[in-house]
């Protein structure tokens, strides 16, 4: 049989909610063993700098045990690049329109540290699987998630595309392999400040994040069995947390299935008795004889030997009996755990299809709004065509009509403005050659003196 693990996994976003200790303390219980997960919020440069010192594993030298996947070993760097490239330019352009100095913003990464208001950047750790499924892993085997946590780096971005990534770094070196992420989430075209800024509760909601992790989590387990050659599952996701499939009904299962093995154990010390004793009674039969009555034998009837003989043949029925439904019990089992397993693949598999499905909506959204773009572009196309060519045809009557004027009519006043037309760019080289009616020889001569006219002029 195919052992299929169900892993559980944790996508959790930096928030500064969890003030208190306690909370702190019950924030180590996570995946990761650590205080990733509670009240992380990156509000200013301190929170950043305490970020690069844990992420990086500054403060210990254990940069071997770690990978970075984004960014360098500076974070603070990181993040400053990318405020520097993503908000330059709206930050002098917001600058350009303040009449007064003390309005304009000289730096907008520390005018952000500086607003208790906003955070600075956000972190986000993703994991997959707990303690008791790493704990007996190799650090080679482990190492191998480095592939499926790039594909979540990928993934991420591209269902959260006003999420910046500016640092991404794997963590191999506490209970099991997870992945920080250092981000800043954008919103645009804002009404009052700069036109771009930071927005966290903008890009990180409650239906925007339960939607990410639904996907997220999808896409993890899907390139986590590619990577390792595996086909197993995830936990159910319940309310808050990641619970195994159906757990009440789980519950209540192993509760009936000790029920069970509580008769099953008694009924086999019953059984032992009794072949004990029937081994006995055999024995006696089997030295009984037949011969007269005295005070110390008693002889029985063939009748009655017959009747205890099938009484041990039934005793020994039933005990054969027993053994096979305690093999039966055992095969039930394992039954039952199979059928627990596939319940939670089909509700794997539904929650995968329920996400393609999701994805397919929105590529078809996608796909109808291209296709009005083009129809759009295709009538604008179309009354672009319609203008070309009536410019042209008024060009070329415009064309035709000087010809025929110069041609035909002594003077030279339509020569005249033959020649400011061409002076002036509305008629190219060619068409004044041809209503000028100059061989191309002579045309650098004619051109010259028009040229010492116009400046003369």
């Amino acid at each position: 049989m195919i052992y299929i693990a169900s892993l559980g996994y944790s996508l959790h976003v930096s928030n500064d909610q969890n003030k208190k200790n306690s909370v702190r303390k019950s924030a180590k219980t996570n995946l990761s063993g650590t205080t990733s997960k509670g009240n992380n919020a990156i509000q200013n440069s301190a929170g950043l700098s305490k970020a690069d010192n844990h992420n990086c594993r500054k403060y210990d030298d254990r940069e071997k045990d770690i990978e970075f996947i984004r960014g360098t070993n500076s974070i603070i760097n990181d993040v400053k690049k990318l405020y520097k490239d993503e908000f330059e330019e709206a930050r002098i352009e917001y600058n350009n329109r303040q009449v007064r100095d003390d309005r304009k913003i000289k730096d907008y990464f520390t005018h952000v540290g500086d607003n208790s208001k906003s955070d600075l950047a956000v972190e986000i750790i993703i994991e997959l699987g707990n303690f008791e499924y790493w704990e007996r892993k190799d650090i080679n085997y482990k190492k191998k998630m480095t592939n499926v946590f790039k594909e979540q780096v990928k993934k991420l971005e591209t269902l959260a595309p006003n999420f910046k990534i500016a640092s991404a770094i794997i963590h191999y070196d506490e209970s099991c392999p997870h992945l920080h992420i250092i981000g800043v989430p954008i919103k645009y075209k804002n009404k009052y400040g700069m036109n771009k800024q930071v927005g966290k509760s903008d890009v990180f909601t409650k239906i925007t994040l339960r939607d990410l992790q639904d996907k997220m989590r999808v896409h993890c387990i899907e390139t986590y069995n590619k990577e390792y050659g595996l086909n197993d599952i995830l936990n159910e996701k319940m309310e808050g947390r990641n619970e195994d499939y159906n757990k009440k009904d789980y519950i209540k299962l192993k509760k009936e299935l000790k029920i069970h093995e509580n008769n099953l154990k008694r009924a086999k010390d019953k059984s032992n008795k009794l072949e004990s004793s029937t081994k006995e009674i055999k024995e006696i039969l089997d030295n009984v004889k037949v011969k007269g009555f005295n005070k110390n034998q008693c002889v029985l009837s063939l009748d009655e030997k017959e009747k205890i003989d099938e009484f041990v043949k039934q005793v020994g029925n039933t005990n054969k009996e027993y053994k096979r439904i305690q093999k039966l019990s055992v095969t039930l089992e394992e039954m039952d755990f199979n059928l627990f397993r596939s319940e939670q693949q089909i509700s794997h598999l539904t929650m995968v299809n329920s996400n393609l499905e999701s994805e397919n909506i929105s590529l078809n959204k996608k796909l109808k709004e291209s296709k009005t773009i083009i129809d759009d572009l295709k009538d604008e196309n179309k009354n672009l065509s319609s203008k070309l060519k009536y410019f042209k045809d008024m060009f070329y009557n415009l064309i035709q009509f000087l010809m025929d004027k110069i041609f035909r009519i002594k003077g030279n006043k339509y020569k005249e403005f033959a020649k400011e037309l061409y002076n002036h760019g509305a008629l190219d080289k060619e068409n004044y050659e041809d209503i000028m009616g100059i061989p191309k020889s002579n045309y650098s001569k004619e051109s010259e003196t028009l040229e010492k006219e116009d400046f003369e002029r």
